[in-house]
């Protein structure tokens, strides 16, 4: 079995190194942009996400996710019809094809052959010796308004195919912090105890790769409750536990037992989504048994 001193080490976030390997691509990026004339008149914003934004990383899972957000540009859309009146629709340069064919010549300046736009989505940046690979995000604000709440503001991304994503990455970061903080600082720790399970039994041949955003949302939603044990063995089984036993069946018809991503405006199962209820329940089955626990 696993030891509790081998859990209680995986949950440390990257090294000092690894850290250090992050603000240099970040800024390094920041740097490229700024220097690239076709942006001087363009009012961007530009912010790390995900999991090193979140304190959620751990060193296999180490790109770091960048987000440049064109401000000038908003799309909107709505919960009901005609709870916002539009304004005049955008008639600048900032299309989304010329946001991605501009940051990557911005890149490109800077990392040469590194850059690597063939992506449908993202803008890679392959990493050197003293940073770490990145992927950069062209995207324009976004906000979805609601008849009973404040709009929800986010970010709108176009793959090359024209279809639209909508993130949420600044709840993310707000509803993670939260859930943190409420657990006594136990919820992030973790996430990347559970992160380096998975990375373990990918290496192992055991069981095949999920996302480890899925692994964190799969952590989020394990009550309060769940970490106030007294050793990270014990936080572990009652977090593979739960997600064992909540997520046989089929989605739940009540809404207030579905469960959802850790920015709280998506749930994390819908027929669009890439993971399925029986891809978490089959992590926490194997990751039981990996760990050794009877």
């Amino acid at each position: 079995m696993v030891t509790e001193s081998t859990l209680a080490a995986w949950t440390g976030p990257s090294s000092d190194t690894e850290q250090e390997k992050q603000d240099r691509t970040e800024r390094m990026i920041r740097e490229a942009i700024a220097a690239h004339p076709a942006f001087r008149d363009c009012s961007l914003s530009i912010y790390a996400k995900g999991s090193y934004a979140n304190n959620t990383n751990v060193r296999a899972d180490s790109d770091v996710d960048i987000a440049v957000e064109c401000t000038d540009v908003e799309y909107w859309e709505e919960a009901s019809p005609g709870i916002h009146a539009p304004g005049a629709p955008y008639q600048g340069i900032w299309t989304p094809a010329k946001l991605r064919m501009e940051l990557t010549a911005a890149l490109s300046e800077t990392f040469r052959q590194n850059v690597d736009s063939s992506g449908s989505t993202a803008i890679q940046i392959n990493s050197g010796t003293a940073r770490l690979d990145a992927d950069v995000v062209p995207c324009f604000s976004y906000t979805y308004y609601l008849p009973d709440s404040e709009p929800r503001r986010g970010t709108k991304i176009f793959t090359k195919s024209g279809a639209g994503i909508v993130n949420y990455p600044a709840q993310q970061l707000e509803r993670g912090r939260t859930k943190n903080v409420g657990t006594s600082y136990a919820f992030k720790k973790a996430v990347r105890i559970l992160k380096r399970v998975e990375n373990a039994m990918v290496t192992a041949r055991v069981h095949q790769g999920l996302p480890s955003y899925f692994i964190e949302c799969l952590g989020y939603n394990c009550p309060d409750s769940v970490f106030g044990a007294d050793t990270w063995t014990e936080i572990v089984r009652n977090m593979l536990v739960h997600i064992w036993s909540e997520l046989d069946g089929n989605e739940p018809d009540d809404v207030a037992r579905r469960w959802v991503e850790v920015n709280e405006c998506f749930y994390l199962f819908h027929h669009a989504q890439k993971w399925k209820r029986a891809d978490g329940r089959a992590f926490a089955s194997v990751a039981w048994a990996h760990l050794g626990y009877t």
